[in-house]
């Protein structure tokens, strides 16, 4: 399957959806938050700076959308009990959770592999990788009472092409296709469940900023450029598409 290319959701694709972005307060999440409220859907704003996303929620109320909700949660020091609440409290007001989007996630250092800072390397690699199967193991109860639900993860190119020094980052991304290859496949027995993973590519966004700093940010799309692929693969548009790779640009 392929999406269209410049895929421009419609009035209303996500309407009557109730949809959580983690990393919702900046960049791609941000971005992909508002899109999906503009869309109809209900979005849960998820992150650790609650002040940011107090904003975000108010942009979306200041657009007439539906009314979003906030999660704040920080994924590199969440306890099981976070991560149980934040499920007991999506069950208590919607019911269901129809989109899980995981675009959360932290660059850590560019340096060579012989000189990486080992408590960067194990936060990178909970922050990226662990954290995104546990929220989704402990969502997947009120994933399965939503409307063909899609799970997607933000993959990136270093999962295709391998480069040096990106160390903890390359490592979390690669793993974190793994487990969206065996949640696929896990769940091909409840076949309205979705699991796929994007490549956003080269962003305006803080990671790419502190990953490339002679970088013109002026020559990249913006976050919300990108958005379409993901909204496309949230809608009934996607239904049928599950253990997929797509590069949004």
């Amino acid at each position: 399957m392929s999406i269209p290319e410049n895929f421009t959701p419609p009035a209303g694709l996500l309407a009557e959806r109730a949809v959580l972005v983690t990393g919702a307060s900046s960049g791609l999440g941000r971005a992909l938050a508002i899109e999906c409220a503009r869309a109809g859907a209900a979005v849960i704003l998820c992150g650790r700076n609650a002040a940011r996303l107090d904003r975000v929620y108010d942009e979306i109320e200041s657009m007439g959308a539906p009314q979003p909700a906030i999660a704040t949660l920080d994924l590199a020091t969440a306890t099981a009990a976070h991560y149980d609440a934040l499920a007991g409290t999506i069950e208590a007001e919607f019911g269901r959770l129809d989109g899980l989007v995981h675009t959360a996630g932290i660059l850590g250092d560019r340096t060579p592999l012989e000189q990486y800072d080992i408590p960067t390397w194990c936060r990178v690699l909970h922050v990226n990788l662990t954290a995104p199967f546990i929220l989704t193991q402990v969502l997947l109860p009120s994933l399965r009472k939503g409307r063909d639900p899609s799970v997607i993860f933000v993959s990136s190119g270093v999962v295709r092409d391998s480069r040096p020094f990106w160390g903890a980052y390359a490592v979390a991304k690669t793993g974190l296709e793994s487990v969206r290859s065996m949640w696929a496949q896990e769940l091909e027995g409840e076949p309205q469940i979705r699991v796929n993973s994007i490549n956003p590519g080269r962003m305006r966004t803080p990671m790419r900023a502190a990953a490339y700093p002679a970088e013109d940010p002026n020559t990249l799309p913006t976050p919300a450029s990108v958005t379409g692929p993901f909204l496309y693969l949230l809608s009934a548009l996607g239904r049928g598409t599950s253990g997929e790779y797509f590069n949004a640009q």
